[in-house]
């Protein structure tokens, strides 16, 4: 029960000019395709390489498949003259100069977003918890919503934009908001209703299927599993790994026990989108509102709450550990807060902006490939 399995996605930069790539490199791409057969794959725009991993069981078994991808690519990356990197947003990336990948869907979904789809520069982590009942997962992921924040604020990574630092720890979703059917999931509470609302866009050809409907958690139309998209790339294999043993246990304890949220709302949906907001300015050091019982909460009192309430699901999951590992975020800081740190230490010691940049791209290209070499599948 609640197997899951994870998506990441990566930058391609020239590791010479630390710019990300315009286009793909054919050879890259058919060497890696070849090493990881299906777990990679395209994404929209050549600049991003996206990895997946089977079902899995525990998060051991997760970590062993991701660190084993980050590092293949990583070594065929270096080979070609190229770097990889996890994050959210790229420092160097222009979104004129992107290049759709040649594909039947990214044509068409480029075709009906135009320049909205080319700054679409953007990676993200995705977590796939199995829910095999259909009628279960709306519901669940009405009453998971209000956790989004939570899971983003400690996810960040993509505080640049265009060579520029944004002044939000988390830029990615200012910019994949601009697209349509993001941003936290309609107030469904069961699966009629958004069958309904599919229904209504399908036959207006408004989009083929729900795979076009890219909330920041969803119902997976190709899996039996609940998706949860709000995260940033993670750096930090370790954080991924704990942040998705979050999200698998939320998903237990709000199917064992259906009583949990039931009653969320316009008001706690309200209140849950000033938090994403939040995370998305402040990330670790923001302000919260709690949903339900309205009060205002650090990310740390936060983060004590539900982990006090996961604590049976951790362990039957078994991962205590990774759960433990969320403190650390807390303590240390997201990938975007390293990232600001490196970038002002390096204009403070009398670097040029440029120069900057590239100081915070290595750091985190290196932080991509820690902890990958001894992993096992």
């Amino acid at each position: 029960m609640y197997s899951f399995g994870m998506e990441e996605e990566y930058f391609l930069f020239d590791a010479k000019t630390r710019h990300s790539v315009r286009r793909a490199n054919k050879r890259f791409l058919l060497r890696a395709q070849k090493q990881l057969g299906d777990h990679v794959m395209t994404e929209m725009l050549q600049s991003q390489i996206e990895v997946a991993t089977p079902p899995c069981d525990s998060p051991q078994e997760a970590r062993g498949h991701l660190a084993h991808y980050r590092r293949t690519l990583g070594q065929l990356a270096a080979e070609y003259g190229l770097g990889l990197a996890a994050m959210g947003t790229f420092p160097l990336a222009y979104w004129p100069e992107q290049v759709v990948t040649r594909k039947a869907r990214y044509g068409a979904i480029m075709d009906d977003l135009q320049m909205v789809g080319y700054r679409n520069m953007l990676c993200g982590m995705h977590v796939h918890v199995a829910v095999p009942d259909v009628d279960t997962r709306i519901n669940l992921i009405m009453r998971l919503t209000a956790y989004l924040p939570l899971l983003l604020a400690l996810t960040t990574s993509s505080p640049f934009w265009q060579g520029h630092l944004t002044g939000l720890v988390g830029y990615r979703l200012a910019a994949y908001d601009e697209l349509p059917r993001t941003g936290l999931p309609e107030l469904f509470r069961t699966n009629d209703d958004y069958r309904e609302f599919v229904a209504a866009l399908t036959w207006a050809k408004i989009i083929p299927d729900e795979s076009y409907i890219w909330w920041a958690i969803r119902p997976s139309l190709n899996n039996p599993t609940i998706e949860l998209r709000v995260a940033d790339s993670c750096t930090r294999l370790d954080d991924a790994i704990a942040v998705a043993a979050l999200f698998r246990c939320l998903v237990r304890a709000l199917d064992r026990d259906r009583a949990l949220n039931a009653g969320f709302d316009r008001v706690g949906r309200a209140i849950t989108q000033e938090n994403k907001w939040h995370a998305q300015r402040y990330g670790i050091e923001a302000t919260f509102v709690e949903p339900f019982s309205r009060s205002p909460l650090t990310l740390v009192q936060w983060l004590d709450q539900v982990i006090d309430f996961i604590a049976e699901d951790a362990d039957a999951l078994g991962c205590v550990n990774e759960i433990r590992h969320l403190h650390v975020i807390a303590a240390q800081g997201t990938s975007a807060d390293r990232q600001i740190a490196t970038f002002r230490k390096a204009m403070a010691a009398g670097r040029r902006r440029l120069t900057a940049l590239r100081e915070v791209i290595d750091w985190v290209a290196a932080e991509t490939q820690a902890g990958n070499c001894k992993a096992k599948i």
